[in-house]
């Protein structure tokens, strides 16, 4: 690869970003920064297909990228600006800095990337490993009804209605609650264990039989909160896009979990994953997906889901802010918690 085929990729790459139409000889001449026939121009596109960095559709036609063109094209070509001040003010008035949880940040933030990309967002959160229970709550709605409130220091809520034997008095119910409050207030949620529970079920004596069924909803609770959520929103972008085929959009919805090794295998920074060389539900895809952080560990993730043909220069800089700014902001929520506390 020679400079001026990676000239002509970019300008090929640039021009279909643009259009989204085949892109010839013609139309590559005319880039700034080409100063070579259109003979010649022909010859090194179709080097650049034999290389598989370009394809073409039709015999007649131009060639479009490949998602190897794609990626060569982000590693080494393409060109991105630092965002402006007037454009980080504009991404801010689209964020609630002042959302009240973290997971409400993050919702906040892949909002305001479905409406500037016209594409999908997605979240992975795995924070809540690190998340200490902050509360247990368990709330009377009806004859043997009963619904367990799970509330972690990271702002993570979970509920589980639990249909008891027994109707409980308000003396069971003002002891579940001290319980739980002694035993499992700021216990880190990945160290609930089996053998804890049952530790704890065996102590409540005479109230082992009808508060055990509250007890087990807890850890079922825990376990759901440390298992990997995947939201994906803005899925109208996706089913619009005509790029894409509708039965794929629509099994990869219903599939959404399958994603989760993909984000698992990202690095920090950015990290651009084409559905072509991954195989997952969505084919001529592309995933651009950041990592943010809690206390300097990976918590989570965020990015979009679109077709290949994106302004990844435009896009990823979008990323790459709501990412850090989500990182700043939990960070900066972590160390005000901790210095109330020490107070």
């Amino acid at each position: 690869m020679d400079e001026r085929k990676m000239k002509i990729l970019a300008a090929v790459v640039d021009e279909y970003i643009m259009t989204g139409e085949p892109v010839g000889s013609k139309a590559v001449s005319q880039r700034p920064g080409i100063n070579v026939s259109a003979a010649t121009i022909r010859n090194e596109m179709a080097m650049l297909e034999e290389l598989g960095f370009l394809e073409q559709p039709h015999t007649s036609a131009g060639r479009v990228p490949t998602f190897n063109g794609y990626k060569l094209y982000i590693e080494k070509l393409m060109r991105t600006n630092p965002l402006s001040e007037q454009e980080r003010r504009q991404l801010d008035m689209m964020f609630d800095s002042a959302a009240p949880t973290e997971e409400a940040l993050v919702q906040s933030a892949a909002q305001a990337l479905t409406e500037l990309t016209k594409c999908a967002a997605v979240v992975s959160n795995i924070s809540p490993q690190f998340s200490v229970i902050t509360k247990v709550e368990v709330i009377p709605t009806g004859k043997r009804l009963y619904v367990l409130l799970l509330i972690t220091s990271s702002g993570s809520i979970k509920n589980k209605i639990c249909r008891l034997e027994f109707d409980l008095a308000n003396e069971q119910l003002e002891f579940f609650s001290n319980y739980m409050q002694q035993n499992l207030q700021g216990v880190q949620l990945e160290n609930l264990s089996e053998k804890m529970i049952e530790n704890l079920i065996l102590a409540m004596g005479t109230y082992m039989m009808t508060l055990t069924p509250l007890v087990q909803a807890v850890y079922d609770l825990s376990k759901d909160l440390l298992g990997k959520e995947i939201v994906i929103s803005g899925e109208k972008n996706l089913l619009s896009c005509k790029e894409f085929d509708r039965n794929e959009i629509v099994h990869f919805i219903e599939h959404k979990n399958e994603i989760a090794k993909f984000l698992d295998e990202s690095f920090s920074g950015i990290h651009v994953i084409f559905g072509e060389e991954n195989q997952f539900a969505i084919g001529n895809s592309s995933m651009i997906v950041s990592k943010y952080k809690k206390g300097g560990r990976t918590a989570g993730s965020l990015g979009i889901i679109g077709p290949m043909r994106l302004d990844y220069s435009k896009i990823i800089p979008y990323v790459e802010y709501f990412s850090q700014k989500i990182t700043d902001l939990i960070s900066n929520n972590e160390e005000n918690f901790l210095d109330d506390d020490e107070k």
